[in-house]
């Protein structure tokens, strides 16, 4: 397996209302998607340790879809999620306060099909996504 990928962004948010907005069904379909024509028309987030998450990600034209799905192994209140992808590999994100504002970070065991660099600009694509949202909302 190759390095792990980080990528991270800053919301101008307190910390409470980036975890809020991270981690709610609500707004998960509302910003996890890399480009306008991908979106994500349902999720599930059971927000504890063994609990499950589930994203359906979708071409808006309906030519590709899939389930992204993780079991958590550790879920530190607005501080911290570790999940397990169902094809083994670890993520995890971290939420540090700045002074009113949010660092989110994530670092993840990239997969062994796609080139690292294009899984660090989708997934860093996704956490810009939610950055605008959480500035937005």
């Amino acid at each position: 397996m190759s390095e792990v990928i980080t990528i991270e962004a800053v919301a101008n948010r307190a910390r409470s209302d980036v975890w809020k907005m991270f981690n709610a069904p609500e707004h998960i379909t509302q910003w996890n998607f890399a480009s306008d024509d991908w979106r994500c028309p349902r999720a599930e987030n059971d927000l504890r340790a063994g609990g499950r998450l589930c994203y359906r990600m979708e071409a808006r034209d309906g030519s590709f879809g899939f389930d992204f799905e993780a079991i958590y192994d550790q879920v530190a209140h607005e501080r911290r999620l570790k999940y397990t992808l169902t094809d083994g590999r670890k993520v995890e994100t971290s939420f540090e306060d700045l002074d009113g504002k949010t660092r989110v970070r994530t670092v993840f065991d990239p997969d062994s099909e796609n080139p690292v660099e294009m899984q660090r600009m989708g997934w860093q694509a996704i956490l810009d996504n939610f950055k605008k949202h959480a500035e937005s909302t």
